[in-house]
């Protein structure tokens, strides 16, 4: 037959829970009770989870608001301790963002508000299944809807942006990322629209031949082929050709020399 092991100073898990309440001074029976109730205590830490804090942070507060109520509790006063518990925690949470996550200060019954108006929007969210209006949300506050747009402007203002942070879904983005910097090509921006400016008017027999061996990638010999004309002949042009680009782009803009002047004779006769 077994027999249940009696409960020992050494083994406080064994313990009822008005015995543990008896003996709470104990470094082990209070271990003993913080872990009973952590859980509870991490429920109501994730009810403040947001952008605002970091949920690891929370629970530890809540922990510490548990350890707190623990010291505190009276378990003659007939109240059960999660009720305790529960005032205590949400009490230091409170005290947390107010003292430590806010930037900015509000009135004591202002910050009250606010976390009503959460509850209540989080309320509506899941019962209407999107987003409450402002008269729904001020008929369930039992306040008008100049109070909602109040408490919701002093919640903005809780945390303001920093400048330099990018108002998007990545947390850790900042506006410089996405700022503009140095284009390395810009220098050579003008150069790009002189050239198709200056190829534009080039003679179209010149024009070919500059799309048949820079565009389609086509070797001198192919080029006559395709041209009908020896591959000496396309070799000199082409030469030309170049020289009267070089030239153009490399003049002074008062220059009065005509483009066709710099770019030599028109079309040569072919062979």
């Amino acid at each position: 037959m077994h027999v249940r092991s009696a409960p020992t100073p050494d083994n406080p898990g064994l313990l009822p829970e008005s015995e543990l309440w008896k003996r709470r001074d104990e470094p082990e029976v209070k271990a003993e009770l913080t872990g009973r109730f952590l859980a509870f205590a991490k429920s109501v830490a994730i009810k403040y989870s947001g952008p605002a804090e970091q949920i690891d942070d929370l629970i530890q507060v809540a922990s510490l608001g548990l350890m707190n109520a623990i010291d505190r509790f009276d378990p003659d006063n007939g109240a059960p301790f999660l009720a305790f518990a529960s005032a205590t925690i949400n009490g230091e949470l409170k005290r947390h963002f107010r003292d430590r996550v806010a930037s900015l200060r509000l009135p004591r019954d202002l910050y009250e508000r606010i976390g009503e108006l959460e509850r209540t929007t989080s309320y509506l969210r899941n019962e209407l299944v999107r987003e409450p209006t402002f008269e729904e949300t001020a008929d369930a506050m039992g306040c008008d809807e100049e109070e909602v747009l109040e408490c919701m402007a002093a919640q903005s203002a809780r945390h303001p942006i920093p400048i330099g942070r990018d108002e998007s879904d990545h947390a850790d983005a900042v506006l410089e990322d996405r700022l503009g910097g140095p284009d390395e090509e810009l220098g050579r921006s003008e150069s790009r629209i002189l050239t198709a400016q200056i190829l534009r008017s080039l003679d179209p027999w010149d024009r070919r031949v500059i799309e048949l061996r820079f565009n389609d990638e086509m070797s001198q010999v192919e080029i006559a082929e395709q041209l009908g004309c020896s591959q000496m002949h396309v070799s000199r042009n082409l030469r030309r050709i170049l020289d009267g680009l070089a030239d153009q782009l490399t003049a002074e803009p008062d220059d009065e020399l005509s483009q066709r002047d710099r770019l030599g004779t028109g079309r040569p006769k072919h062979r």
